[in-house]
């Protein structure tokens, strides 16, 4: 058996935990620079305002209906999501981090549980020790589980965990279930499937296995059998680490002057090498980019990046910056305002694989690698940032974040406080 462990609504409900005066009320995140709707309580989603629905648009609607608006917290969501994990640990044996809101656990070998109280449990114990609510669905194959997790969200009367084992019952969901709405079928497939009269994940179950081959692919065959109830996606307890890393951010406002710009590169740069180090990897090329605001079609247009190679493969913190600095002058254009910027990792290789060259001072390697490890120590400590490279300048992002909540759980002078009469 597997779980699904979901997190509901889960940056709004983050909020609700410091704000439990939100409760019941409408509620929205908004994505970086304020620009979208990432987030919504359910209260919001009944008021007509959809996923991704632009702020300038639906600002009226907000105004009107009296709608709690937050910038996007993700230091405070990341936070309570390792919170929710810590629980779910001690429920499953290994557990597969899906997203930051999402977890599978893994409950084969498991014997004599009784696995509708367990789901329940699983729910219980994630609002009795993290304030969140966790929708648990426990099913044969992953992508059935995933299915039992959304039930929960639409019958509040499951208690936040549901068991779906039983061929009939699995049916029976299956038959209501939009195919649109299953894991692993994507957009296109969802068009295609249309035209061939599948409507529902039933629907899809019903084709021949060679007709999804030829029109799918492998991946379309392992939907089609997880939903038949036979294991086919593998469970992925263990880290792997990225072939590409890309850290880059939108601005609140162009930026024109290359100093200004500069300052933020290499804040993306420092970033981009501290998660190279965090799954001991290293870059072989960096991609360095920036471009213009192309909603506004008036002003002038550019986009620009620049390649960097690196004779040995780094994830040395003062390289990689010094050398996105230097790709970004190169690529800069007085002129224009610069609304997007970003630094890519690619060719990313293992640290034991570094081939070294004879010529390479040794020494002063291993007294930056430890100067480095330092630096990473302090920052875990004291949070990102409390150590940083000059030319980080403050160490802020560029970005919009007016409605955004204190970091109460990451940093000291956001803790909050009750006063005890």
């Amino acid at each position: 058996m597997f779980a699904l462990a979901d997190c509901n609504n889960f940056f709004v409900s983050c909020e609700r935990v410091f704000r439990p005066d939100l409760q019941g009320k409408p509620v929205i995140v908004l994505s970086s620079n304020d620009g979208c709707a990432v987030a919504r309580s359910n209260e919001a989603k009944a008021l007509g305002i959809r996923m991704g629905d632009p702020y300038f648009k639906i600002k009226g609607l907000v105004e009107k209906h009296g709608v709690e608006v937050f910038s996007g917290n993700m230091a405070l969501y990341g936070d309570m999501s390792q919170r929710v994990r810590w629980v779910l640990e001690e429920f499953a044996p290994a557990i597969e981090v899906y997203s930051i809101d999402e977890a599978f656990l893994d409950l084969r070998g498991m014997q004599d549980v009784d696995f509708d109280k367990y789901a329940k449990a699983i729910s219980q114990q994630c609002w009795k020790h993290v304030s969140i609510p966790v929708s648990v669905g426990i099913a044969p194959t992953k992508t059935l589980a995933k299915i039992a997790s959304k039930l929960c969200k639409q019958y509040p009367k499951l208690n936040g965990g549901c068991y779906m084992h039983r061929s009939q019952d699995i049916e029976k969901v299956l038959r209501k279930f939009p195919v649109e709405d299953v894991w692993g079928v994507g957009r296109r497939s969802v068009s295609k499937l249309k035209a061939m009269g599948v409507n529902t994940a039933y629907d899809f179950t019903q084709l021949q296995e060679q007709a999804v081959k030829s029109i799918f692919g492998i991946t379309g065959v392992r939907t089609w059998r997880e939903l038949k109830g036979e294991p086919c996606i593998e469970f992925e307890d263990g880290f792997e680490a990225k072939q590409s890393i890309c850290v880059s951010r939108s601005f609140s406002s162009e930026i024109h002057e290359v100093d200004e710009l500069c300052e933020q590169i290499a804040n993306f740069a420092s970033t981009v090498a501290e998660k190279l180090r965090a799954q001991d990897s290293a870059a072989c090329e960096l991609c360095v980019f920036a471009y213009t605001n192309r909603f506004k079609e008036n002003e002038p247009q550019m986009y620009g990046n620049q390649l960097v190679q690196f004779v040995t493969p780094t994830n040395d913190q003062r390289v990689i910056v010094t050398r996105s600095i230097d790709a970004l002058r190169e690529l800069y254009r007085r002129g224009f305002g610069y609304k997007k910027a970003g630094v890519i990792a690619t060719r990313i290789v293992p640290v034991q694989n570094i081939m070294r060259s004879l010529f390479e001072d040794t020494v002063s390697i291993e007294k930056e690698r430890k100067l480095t490890s330092v630096v990473d120590a302090v920052n875990r400590t004291f949070g990102r940032g409390a150590v940083k490279l000059a030319v980080q300048g403050s160490g802020r992002i560029k970005t919009s974040s007016e409605k955004q909540s204190p970091h109460y759980t990451t940093m000291w002078s956001d803790i909050p406080e009750v006063a005890v009469k």
